[in-house]
């Protein structure tokens, strides 16, 4: 039988560290604003990081040996993970999800990987909403470390369905090698493969910004460099599932980039598609109707903005009411699915959370005064143009933008489209970190990235609606906005 007091030896460890009479290593973390003292021996024996470090670290007369860590790990998540490192206890309650995933990767750096596991798995069993709010910073941030398999699992299964939420995404160009390669991979990838051979040749390009913008004057080590860089995804591609139109027209241009076997392959597919090859051929991809994953309903009344009168107001403007819903009769769930404060106020924010939701309504509370504006989109929100203009018109009848009661404003104001072909603009890839939702006379745009930072946004009579929802044209700043996934009840 054997008796266990882990306890009282995790207490008597946590004394330990805060005894500063006898450490024999400093720990400089943030350019020296905050120094940790601990023990050699507590260190290395806990974390193959601190071992590796601690042995290759002179120590100075007084016998004790300096750790600067450079990396972006802050004093409070050090503490934690010191904390942890002696006690074997790390406390996550009153903590933002934001806190638990930084910690994650430091405990990561630190090669804790027993903790580091554990705060996966919470992660990814509890905080579902978290991680598909912050799906871009999650998606690029685990695939540059390549150790949350989880976490890489998690984010492919919802890319694999929605596959535009990487793929047209302004950033594509900086997605690491190692997270296309592991889309590549799936069999159930959401895509046409002749598109998906588009997106990885625009990937590769991109890597290597010297190559001559025109095929026809590449030569072979032009080619040559992009099989280099498309080395591990060129055999991922499904070539013998592209129809011959598609080989010929979208293929075959990149025919350098194939070996011997592979091109013989295929140029007698185009010409036998029924004999065998000798190549190795990948199963076509399966194809499977979905829908948007649904998010977590929040009630509307954690808005800061709406309330439930507004929400009876807009719910008659969008089934054309002439008398106004009662507070008690809405037809219809406000379901919050981005609030600046939480998520933040950065434009390509909004395209990654709201990419693919019809049916939403924007609300943006103007600074310095009682203002509330906003529009109503019956479209889905669209990110794949990618032209070089500012973006592509949308045609709807059913659009709407307004100006809201509230404090000093005594009435709302409800301006239909009158354009209906220039009635939502869709901003393309190249305008997404500066552009929001544009309803043509009312849009949000930061030059700073950030629509609370500038005086960008703008309410405009340009005759694509009625009238304008707002006496002052001039631009102005924003405290915060709001956008809403606007649901049938009983539907």
């Amino acid at each position: 039988m054997a008796l266990k007091f882990f306890d009282k030896l995790s207490q008597n460890f946590i004394e330990l560290l805060n005894d500063k009479d006898d450490y024999n290593v400093i720990i400089e973390i943030e350019n020296k604003k905050k120094l940790f003292t601990a023990h050699s021996n507590i260190l290395k024996y806990r974390s193959p990081y601190f071992r590796k470090e601690l042995e290759n670290i002179q120590q100075n007369e007084n016998n004790v040996k300096t750790i600067v860590i450079r990396s972006s790990v802050s004093a409070q998540i050090f503490d934690v993970v010191l904390k942890y490192i002696y006690g074997g206890i790390v406390n996550l309650e009153n903590v933002k999800t934001r806190f638990i995933f930084d910690l994650m990767l430091a405990t990561n750096e630190f090669e804790l990987h027993e903790l580091t596991n554990k705060l996966e798995t919470h992660l990814v069993d509890t905080k579902a909403s978290w991680l598909k709010t912050h799906f871009s910073l999650i998606y690029r941030t685990i695939f540059n470390a390549n150790n949350f398999k989880k976490l890489e699992n998690y984010c492919n299964d919802i890319i694999v369905k929605h596959p535009s939420l990487i793929f047209d995404s302004s950033d594509f160009d900086s997605l690491p090698e190692s997270a296309l390669v592991s889309l590549l991979k799936r069999d159930d990838l959401q895509m046409e493969e002749v598109k998906i051979w588009d997106y990885v040749v625009e990937w590769g390009i991109i890597q290597n910004p010297t190559l001559p913008s025109s095929l026809e004057e590449w030569s072979k080590e032009n080619f040559l460099t992009l099989k280099i860089t498309l080395l591990q995804c060129l055999p991922l591609i499904r070539y013998f599932h592209i129809s011959n139109t598609e080989l010929f027209d979208k293929i075959m241009p990149y025919k350098n980039l194939f070996d011997e076997q592979l091109l013989l392959d295929i140029n007698q597919h185009l010409v036998f598609p029924d004999r065998p090859f000798k190549s190795i051929i990948l199963p076509a991809r399966s194809f499977v109707v979905t829908k948007l994953p649904r998010r977590i309903e929040i009630p509307l009344e954690l808005s800061t903005i709406m309330s439930e009168g507004h929400a009876a107001e807009i719910s008659s403007w969008i089934d054309r009411k002439t008398i106004n819903y009662s507070t008690t009769n809405i037809p219809y769930k406000f379901e919050l699915i981005l609030s600046g404060t939480r998520d933040g106020f950065a434009p390509q924010t909004f395209w990654n959370i709201c990419l693919g939701h019809a049916n939403t309504v924007v609300v943006a509370k103007v600074k310095g005064t009682d203002e509330i504006l906003g529009g109503y989109n019956p479209l889905a929100w669209d990110n794949i143009y990618k032209g070089g203009v500012w973006g592509i018109w949308k045609e709807t009848n059913d659009s709407f933008i307004f100006s809201l009661k509230n404090g000093d404003i005594q009435k709302s104001i409800l301006s239909r489209v009158k354009r209906p072909e220039e009635a939502i603009c869709f901003g393309s890839k190249k305008f997404q970190k500066v552009s929001g939702p544009d309803f043509g006379d009312f849009w949000l745009y930061s030059e700073k990235s950030n629509f609370t930072l500038d005086n960008r946004n703008c309410c405009e009579n340009s005759n694509r609606y009625e009238k304008p929802i707002r006496t002052s044209l001039e631009r102005f700043s924003i405290v915060n906005y709001e956008v809403f996934k606007v649901i049938k009840k009983n539907a």
